[in-house]
């Protein structure tokens, strides 16, 4: 599998393809609309209310990487909600069609707990955004992702902020969104002469408490290494009968 210096390329992708949403203990508001097969969903413009996640919930994305052109899709599906936590179940088709499974666990405001062999220290607060969003609001954070296989350890600190409110079109729909940049950098532990920045971009949407499109650019010792644009294209809830 490839890699990024121990985080797998799957595993980044996992961990971009995730949801966003509130830190400080803010739980999902709005709904969702959705865009999928009647078979498992509602149909399609029927609003959903989605104050609280639940087993079922789905959404999927297109990661397209802009060096090659070529494109990962990747669904989350809600397994399992607990009074602290929400387990997804990731399915990710590569581009050379090999398909990848794994387990993501998140806290009630989708901060990132465990995503295959990585685990996320301090997860109350690592990365995500902090609602409610405004123009030219700004937070920081910092935390440690580490590998329980390998051993590797990153450390991460960066600021996001709201710069513009901006109307994007997905295959999933039209939504009004905040802009938000985010700069982070980071240094494995046990190499620190080693570093990583990012520079990244996210399009929120309050009506479905989700984002729908995000850019993602990684660079090694300054030089780059991955450019993601993710967007989502369908979302949905499972139809209790």
């Amino acid at each position: 599998m490839l890699t990024v210096h121990g985080c797998s390329i799957l595993g980044l992708i996992v961990l971009l393809s995730g949801p966003a949403m509130a830190q400080q203990g803010q739980g999902p508001e709005g709904i969702s609309s959705a865009i999928a097969s009647p078979a498992t969903t509602e149909p399609p413009n029927t609003a959903v209310p989605m104050d609280k996640r639940l087993p079922g919930d789905h959404w999927t994305v297109e990661a397209r990487d802009e060096i090659s052109g070529a494109v990962s899709t990747v669904t989350n599906l809600v397994t399992e909600v607990t009074p602290t936590d929400v387990s997804v179940r990731v399915n990710t088709v590569l581009p050379d069609k090999t398909i990848g499974e794994s387990l993501a666990t998140f806290d009630l405001s989708w901060n990132p707990i465990r995503s295959g062999p990585w685990q996320y220290f301090p997860y109350d607060g690592n990365i995500g955004v902090q609602l409610p969003l405004a123009l030219n609001k700004s937070w920081t954070y910092q935390f440690s992702a580490v590998n329980g296989t390998s051993g590797i350890t990153w450390k991460w600190s960066g600021t996001s902020r709201v710069v513009a409110q901006e109307t994007v079109r997905t295959k999933a729909g039209t939504f009004e969104t905040f802009k938000i940049e985010t700069s982070s950098s980071s240094s494995n532990f046990k190499d620190p002469t080693w570093t990583e920045e990012l520079v990244a971009q996210t399009w929120y949407a309050p009506a479905i408490a989700h984002w729908v499109k995000r850019s993602w650019m990684l660079r090694d010792n300054g030089r780059l290494r991955t450019n993601l644009t993710i967007e989502i294209i369908e979302f949905g809830r499972k139809v209790v009968k």
